[in-house]
């Protein structure tokens, strides 16, 4: 079996609120240190074609430029990539991640680019021997993929509200997204914990938003109100700060969305700077992925995927992962998006209870409706 063809496509899904909207396609804030985010959902997809008529896709998580990894893919991965036994799958890698590493391309757009791909490998040789990823990939180690959703609310009042709704669908966990000051958080949060009682995890991200003395003297507010996590609580690139505050507060620190490869997360772990680490496999790939959960157990500290902007093939990619790693916590989902991701697929993984559920079916799990992937394609 050999690479026949390797193609990308740069998606963009406008919703009716997005298309309404006018301007750029992404928004800034005025603090413009912040992240810039997109208007819609966007995303990069691969789909490989094998001599034996097996197409494998991936995803590389691509907001707000995604035909940057697209061209990625067309013009660095493809070449590596065409002729080559899919099977070889680490070798692959570890081709694709070395071809630009002399020129400082370890991170980035790049290795979003690779994960998309690494993707697609692995649904080609699930599809080729007729097992689920997870099965090729290492093994079940659990049935069921228990998920927190992301929680947004105005005011404590429509927070409260919307995190009940969520738990009565059967979600164990809720992730409060904020960027406001101490006191609304604190009163937000109490308001979520009032309303949903004690038993439902309660999680906070502040989007890197916080300076470490800030960040610490609002987990000890968290604390007392029994969180989870605290999130993405300050600067990225700030490894002692992080480690300064994991070791202040008696919650866990959670981080890692940003990063890619293990090469990225030895000094964080090694400084104790989390205690729970977040890759998310559209950046990351299966196969770094699984890496990074190794080098994380090693370290005694729990896995909990990012999806955050991801698409459908990072979600299936992402169960699958779940489903193999010993140090899996709790998985990202976002209930509101989940049929919007999905509309280029005629079967997509089961959500039941608050949980994925665990099924048999070769490859990913998923099924790419081909028209309508092409039809969300960004033109050039």
């Amino acid at each position: 079996m050999k690479i026949t063809q390797v193609e990308a496509f740069a998606l963009r899904f406008q919703t009716e609120r997005s298309s309404e909207q006018q301007g750029p396609h992404y928004s800034v804030s005025p603090e413009g240190w912040r992240s810039i985010y997109s208007r819609h959902h966007e995303t990069m997809v691969v789909r490989i074609t094998t001599s034996d008529g097996i197409v494998g896709y991936g995803e590389g998580q691509s907001p707000v430029s995604p035909r940057t990894s697209k061209t990625i893919v067309e013009d660095l991965c493809r070449p590596i990539l065409m002729e080559k036994d899919p099977f070889d799958v680490e070798y692959l890698w570890q081709r694709m991640f070395t071809s630009m590493r002399e020129r400082g391309h370890y991170t980035g757009f790049f290795i979003d680019a690779l994960a998309g791909c690494d993707i697609a490998l692995w649904d080609i040789i699930g599809k080729a021997i007729g097992k689920p990823v997870h099965k090729v990939l290492g093994g079940r180690y659990r049935d069921r993929i228990p998920l927190y959703a992301g929680v947004g609310g105005s005011t404590p009042e429509a927070a409260a509200a919307r995190a009940a709704e969520f738990v009565a669908l059967g979600y164990g966990g809720l992730k409060i997204h904020t960027t406001s000051g101490r006191a609304e958080i604190l009163e937000l949060v109490a308001a979520v914990r009032e309303k949903v009682g004690p038993k439902v995890k309660l999680m906070v991200d502040l989007h890197t938003q916080y300076s470490v003395p800030e960040a610490i003297m609002l987990g000890r507010g968290l604390e007392e109100l029994d969180v989870m996590w605290l999130e993405s609580p300050t600067a990225p690139e700030d490894i002692p700060g992080q480690a300064a505050l994991a070791q202040a507060l008696d919650m866990s620190v959670a981080i890692g969305e940003w990063t890619r490869t293990r090469f990225e997360l030895r000094e964080v772990f090694e400084r104790r700077a989390c205690d729970i680490t977040m890759p998310d496999i559209a950046r990351t790939g299966l196969t770094e992925g699984k890496r990074i959960a190794s080098l994380a157990d090693t370290y005694n500290i729990p896995v909990t995927p990012h999806i955050g902007g991801g698409g459908i093939l990072s979600i299936a990619a992402t169960v699958q992962y779940s489903a193999v790693i010993p140090n899996f916590l709790i998985m990202e989902h976002s209930p509101e998006a989940y049929n919007m991701k999905g509309q280029i697929t005629t079967r997509k993984p089961t959500v039941e209870d608050g949980a994925f559920v665990i099924d048999d079916v070769p490859g990913l799990g998923i099924t790419i409706d081909t028209e309508t992937l092409e039809a969300f394609a960004i033109d050039g």
